[in-house]
Formats: C-alpha cells, structure tokens, sequence
C-alpha cells in the first residue's frame, strides 16, 4: 500500500485522487468484503454444530457439538486441516489452548470452552486473523513456529536444500519480496550482506509494500541442511534492522525492563524479599546487555562478575544493591533476546528488618498498655467525680406505678414489657440508694432476696424470689446517672393482644410474596438502575471537591426477588442506556452472576448473589474522562494511591520503601489535592505516625487499573476508600 509520510508536500495529482476518492465515499455503495479477513462464516464446522447465531459476524461466530473439550479440539484441528488451514504456533505460546491456523494470507483462531454446566459439551470459537507478515509456508512443512506480525518462521521442510530453495526464491518473488541489494542496505550501518552460514545459505530480502502488503523491515532468510535429507528453515527480522539502543519500559516487579518486548512475567512486587521478571526482547543480545549496564549503573547496582551459565544461557551477570543481590541471564529463543532477572532480599537486611519489626512491635504494645493504663486511669477519676452527683437520699415509691414491683420516685425514661418480663429505668440516684429502695421494698412484700457476690460502689446485682417466681436487678452508674435492668418471672404481666393479629400478620406475608412475584420496575429516581421493590439500597460516589462528575459510582441493593428475574432487568435497563455486555470472564450460575459492561462512560461490573431469600445487587461504574480531569487515573497496569489528612498535625506514611509527608488539611476542602502514588497491584503494608499518638500498621490490597484514598482521621486512624 502506497503511503505519504506526514508533513510531505502532496502533488496535485494526488490532492485530486483524495477528492475523488471522497466523492466515492460519500456515494452510498455496498461495502466491500476485507480481502485480507477470512469471512469465518464459510468454514466447515463439526458435526452436530448448533450456531449461536446472535453472535455470528463475519469475522467472528461460536457454536456448540454434544461433545467433551479434548475431542472437539482434535476433531476440529482434522476438520481445518482438510480444508487446507495450516497449523502453527506462535513464539513463546507453545502451551497456547488457542489453535492458530494459516490458509494463504488469511488467518484464524479457533479456541474452545466447557458449554455452560455441560462439560460434556464444548463451545467452538472462530476468529478472523490478519497476517500482516506473509511469508510462504513450505508444503506438509512441520514443527512450524509462526508470528504473523513481525514476521518470524521456523519450520523443518520436508523437501531437499536445493528444492527448498528453489521454493522460497519463487515464492518470495510472487508475494513481493525482493532481495536486498547492498545499495538498499547502505541505509543500515551494520548491515553485512555477505556473512556465511555453514551448510547453508543466507539471503536479506525487502518488501516494496504494496499490493495491499504492510510496511515490515528487511529479513534474514537461513536454509540449513540436515542430515536426513530435510531442510531447517528460519526467516526473521534482519538483525541490523532492529534497535540498537533500546529504551526502557515500565518496571515489572520493581526489576527494570526494556523495550520493544513480545512478552513479558513477573513475580513478586518491589517490596517482596524475592522477586523474579522474564522477557522476551525484540532485538538482539549485545543491545539487551547494553541497556541493563547502563540501568544498573543508573540505579546504583553494581556489577560483580560473571555466574555460572545454565541451560540456555549465553550470558549470566551477578549483581547488587545496599539491600540485594541477583542474576540477570540472558539467551536466544526464536528471534528474541530471552531476559531471566531475579533479585533477593541480603539475608543481613532480612535479619536487620525483622529486628526493627521487633522493636516496633515491643514499643506499639508498650504504648499500647500504657495508653489503657492511661484510659483506666481518667476513667476512675471521671466515674468517681460522676459518682459524687448522684444522691444517697433514701428513696420512696412512686406514686401510680402499674408494674409488679415497685419503682423510686425519680424513676426515667422507663421502659416496661410484662408480656417479656423485663424493666429498665434510669435514676439521678446512687447504686447504693437504689439497692437499698429494692431491699427494703421487697422484703415487705414478702420477696426473700439470695445472696450475690456483685455488691460494689459503681456496681450491684440483686436477685429476689417469691413463691417460685425470680426477679434479678443489675444496677449500674452509667456516666452521671444509673441503670436499672430487670427480668423475671415476677415480672411477667399478661397482655391484652389484638383478635386482628394473626389475620394481619398471615396478609403481611402473602403481600410479600405478592411482591417479590411482581414484576420488577426501575426506580427513575435513582442514578444507577435498580428496582422499585428492593428492601435495602445504597448509593455511593466518589469525587474531587471542584469537578462534578463522579469517577465512580457504586450501588448496592437487595431485591425479594428470583436471581434470573433481577439479571433480566438489568440486562433491560442497562441496554436501554447504551450499556454493551461483554463476554470476557463472565459468570452466570444459578447462585452467582458477574458481568462487565462497557457503559458511556465507562466500565462497569455487575455482580449478583443470593442471602436471606433475597438476590444481591452490587453495581459499579467507572469514568475514566472524569478520572483523568481528576488525574487519579492510574497508569496501564498499575494502581494509583490518593492521600490525606484531615487532622491539625502534620502525618508520615511508609508504604513500599517510600516515605510521604501529609500536610494537615491535604486532600480536604481547601486543599483538594494530597500526595499521590503510583504502585504496582498488590497487598502492601503500610505504617503511619502522628506526633503524639501511637505508630499504626495496616495493609491494604490494590488492583491494577484502581485508585484508592488513604485519609488520616482527626484521632490518627486511617480511612482507606476505593476512589476508582
């Protein structure tokens, strides 16, 4: 495909084509078929196939066979096979469940699941594929390793050296690819065009890009003979055409990575005492070498020699830091420069970091008794100052009291249920008065009191019986009064209740079940959907002060209702606003459902449960434009912390080796913005200091793509909340 680069003065000739070209464009014509997509719904498919037909386009459909997983996916790499679809595998995907077949310049993916509580079943996925990087696949070839974009090949021909030769120097020329010339080459530096291969030969060739062909670099063809008559055959990227001063990319576990990469794993977070990264590196070994030299150097690692080589090693550097000490080893593996960097924690720091948990620990549970000490202490001297206002005055009964026992004259706020047998009241008199009312009260009327060890200040427990019945009081001073509590059997009275009762409660019943069978209405009130009959809502949004969209909202409901109704009537409303479902990690049981959306104005998820007879609702929505005019929206693949302070002391927090100040007033009304932190997703730990109030330690879990608020209280607790 022809193409001008920006800021290339266009002919004339040209600016006429693209207005021809517009004026097609706006014609209403029938659109034309991608020759460079397989229209998947051609393809064979097994026997007993039931098409999901809603989900059928033209590059992408699912249906399913009454058969297990293992069988489907051999009968239907038979099926492809004889249709001419040529099965490969991509570089570093060798354990891929996805199958990935080739037929020309048209590809596909065929991947497979258990049907939906039937593992007996399978469901077969289609899937369109570009080959962006052709090149010719050598007839009944095996062992083929294949990247469709870069591009790269690796396979074993069946046929002779001579003949393979003759195959990729016809073939080549047919799709396009032409040698390169050591004019051409003069544009790379390093290109050696006449470098030899031992039995074998080497050939550079170039694409024209055209012919609807996409832009690639030069490639290095190799033909290698083997001993059993077959030939080995590699083309890839000609290593003068990759980077020789590669960049760095986001940290993986705290370890350094570079760029380009095809892959890349990690282990551990940079706070863990091991962690571990594997890469594969789109470019050759000296220039992967050169870049961790200089990003040792730039973090203050230092090299220390050379280890022992494993296997598939061509280089193995030891290296550490104050606190670590690690191994990177690089190899080749198909055309990439393989990265195994591993780091861990010095044992002398391990022991000098559980000796200051010790020590924190020992002094937090030191201040920690103290500071009971201290409570108890203020509490003696408030309950005895407390204790001074309340009267020893000898008491008299109230006058017109209808209970079964008698109560003082400066009885309040009581509270009486014969039906249950229970008393409480509240006096301005002394647990001493009050016990002493009871007992003589009592006695003459003929209650026999039993003994009772609880008989102190603050404090009395008396029990009396009579006749077989037993009252039992717990007098205690609560603060600048005291409470009185009593149940028995002397206290029950017989009540009087409603002929109705029965009859309502059987038609308070039927009315909710009426209502949980009823079908489900939106309430147009709400900002999230949820329906009108639920028992329990919740609403919450999460916002800077200044910018009116909220970054998330979060809704949570109960609904008396059947799981699979309340699933359709989201699945309604949220239509109904734009939401699309998307299949990825979708659950739907008859117990649970988890489904994410893609919303207006953003994701969203919406998880579904039973409790207490009733289906939970739990419905978040994210808005990342809000977000990012916030600038809380974390970086791809990371987490972003938010921190505050709405206490009058200035506070220090430690989190993953960095330590942050937090003014007092950060992250409140007048000064909306706090420190913030980019972290990888992970369970830290954290502690924070306040002067003057004990060391706090906590943890707290983060995922990639969330934003959470950590904000120091008055009294030095800390408040996490999920922002985004």
């Amino acid at each position: 495909m022809s193409t001008v680069r920006r800021g290339t003065k266009v002919p004339a000739r040209w600016r006429l084509f693209v207005c021809g070209l517009f004026l097609v464009a706006s014609c209403p014509i029938v659109a034309r078929a991608d020759d460079g997509l397989v229209d998947v719904r051609t393809l064979p498919k097994l026997e007993g196939a039931v098409e999901d037909a809603a989900r059928t386009e033209s590059h992408s459909l699912q249906y399913g066979v009454p058969t297990v997983v293992a069988a489907t996916t051999a009968a239907a790499r038979k099926l492809l096979s004889a249709d001419g679809w040529v099965q490969f595998v991509q570089p570093t995907e060798e354990n891929s469940p996805i199958l990935m077949f080739r037929k020309g310049r048209l590809g596909l993916h065929v991947s497979f699941t258990q049907g939906l509580g039937r593992p007996d079943q399978s469901v077969v996925y289609y899937s369109a594929n570009r080959i962006s990087g052709n090149v010719p696949f050598p007839a009944t070839a095996t062992d083929i390793v294949f990247d469709e974009n870069r591009p790269y090949l690796s396979c074993i021909a069946p046929s002779s050296f001579d003949a393979t030769q003759d195959f990729f120097a016809k073939e080549m020329a047919a799709i396009g690819w032409q040698p390169l010339t050591a004019e051409a080459a003069a544009r790379w530096p390093n290109a050696d065009l006449n470098a030899t291969v031992a039995n074998g030969v080497r050939t550079f060739y170039v694409h024209d890009d055209s012919n609807g062909f996409y832009r690639q670099k030069p490639i290095m063809l190799t033909l290698t003979r083997r001993d059993d008559g077959r030939t080995n055959v590699e083309a890839r990227i000609a290593p003068f055409a990759l980077p020789a001063d590669l960049q760095a990319g986001d940290d993986m576990a705290g370890l350094p990575r570079p760029n380009p990469i095809k892959s890349a794993h990690g282990k551990g977070s940079a706070s863990s005492n091991q962690r571990e990264i594997t890469v594969a590196v789109i470019a050759d070994l000296p220039a992967v070498l050169a870049f961790y030299h200089r990003a040792f150097a730039a973090r203050g690692w230092t090299e220390e020699g050379n280890a022992p080589l494993a296997a598939g090693d061509d280089v193995a550097l030891k290296f550490s830091s104050p606190e670590e000490t690690g191994v990177l080893r690089l190899g080749r593996k198909y055309d990439f420069t393989m990265v195994y960097l591993t780091a861990q924690v010095k044992e002398s720091v391990l022991a000098a970091r559980a000796k200051a948990k010790k020590d924190a620990d020992d002094q937090f549970m030191k201040d920690a008794d103290q500071m009971v000490k201290d409570v108890l202490a203020a509490d003696e001297v408030r309950r005895k100052t407390q204790a001074a206002t309340l009267s020893d005055t000898p008491l008299q009964a109230q006058a017109g009291s209808t209970t079964p026992v008698p109560l003082p004259e400066n009885a309040q706020e009581v509270d009486f249920k014969g039906d249950d047998g229970r008393l409480e009241f509240n006096s301005s008199s002394s647990v001493k008065a009050i016990a002493a009312f009871y007992r003589t009260s009592l006695k003459q009327a003929g209650w026999k009191e039993q003994p009772s060890v609880i008989n102190q200040p603050n404090m009395a427990v008396l029990e009396f019986s009579k006749g077989g019945k037993t009252i039992s009081f717990t007098v205690m001073q609560m603060g600048a009064k005291v409470n009185v509590s009593a149940d028995g059997s002397g206290l029950r009275m017989a009540a009087a209740k409603p002929a109705s009762t029965g009859k309502q409660a059987g038609g308070d019943q039927a009315g909710a079940q009426a209502k949980a069978s009823a079908p489900l209405e939106a309430d147009p009130e709400s900002a999230l959907p949820v329906p009108k009959q639920r028992t329990a809502t919740s609403l919450g949004t999460a916002k800077l002060p200044g910018i009116e969209a909220p970054f998330r909202r979060e809704l949570e409901a109960s609904v008396p209702a059947e799981l699979s109704d309340v699933l359709s009537f989201y699945r309604s409303e949220l239509t109904k606003l734009g939401w699309q479902e998307k299949p990825d990690g979708a659950v739907v049981a008859a117990d649970r459902v988890q489904l994410a959306f893609a919303s207006p104005q953003g994701p969203a998820v919406l998880k579904l449960g039973r409790a207490n007879g009733e289906t939970s609702i739990n419905l978040v929505q994210k808005n990342p434009d809000a977000a990012t005019k916030a600038d809380i929206m974390p970086k791809p693949g990371q987490a972003k912390l938010l921190l505050g302070n709405m206490g009058n002391q200035e506070a220090q927090l430690t989190i993953n080796k960095q330590t942050v100040k937090i003014v007092a007033g950060a992250g409140g009304p007048q000064s909306p913005k706090g420190p913030m932190l980019d972290l990888p997703p992970g369970k830290y730990q954290y502690s924070l200091s306040v002067p003057g109030r004990p060391a706090r330690t906590e943890s707290i879990t983060i995922a990639a793509g969330d934003a959470w608020g950590l904000m120091v209280g008055p009294t030095g607790e800390v408040l996490p909340l999920q922002m985004y």
